[in-house]
């Protein structure tokens, strides 16, 4: 499996923006994804995971209720809405595919086998 994401951009406080996860590979639909963020100086970490079906998801407690995680399995391809942005969400986003379905260590990084290249969120305030 092969992901790209897309979607980062600068934007002000409060306003909203959508990332995509494209994948490739028709194995990418049994498969659990997840979304990582990387600020400068900070190790990796957990932001939202969604399983193979859509139907379980997990979020980080800085963005529940903000961001919502989604996944279009016929075009392969999973979303991160995310709304209400904080400079502290300023990041690179990773998406990530386990071949786990919902794996219990869905939060940590290696818990993933897949990892796309990552996309550039900027909040300004």
């Amino acid at each position: 499996v092969q992901l790209q994401a897309s979607g980062g951009g600068l934007v002000q406080a409060g306003d909203s923006l959508r990332l995509s996860c494209v994948a490739s590979g028709r194995t990418f639909r049994s498969n659990a994804m997840g979304w990582f963020r990387q600020a400068p100086g900070k190790e990796r970490e957990f932001v939202a995971a969604i399983s193979w079906s859509g139907g379980s998801t997990a979020y980080a407690d800085s963005v529940k209720g903000r961001f919502t995680i989604s996944r279009d399995n016929a075009k392969n391809t999973g979303y991160l809405q995310m709304n209400s942005l904080k400079p502290e969400d300023t990041a690179v986003y990773y998406c990530a595919a386990d071949r786990k379905g919902w794996g219990k260590d869905r939060e940590k990084t290696n818990e993933y086998d897949y990892w796309g290249q990552g996309t550039l969120v900027t909040v300004s305030s």
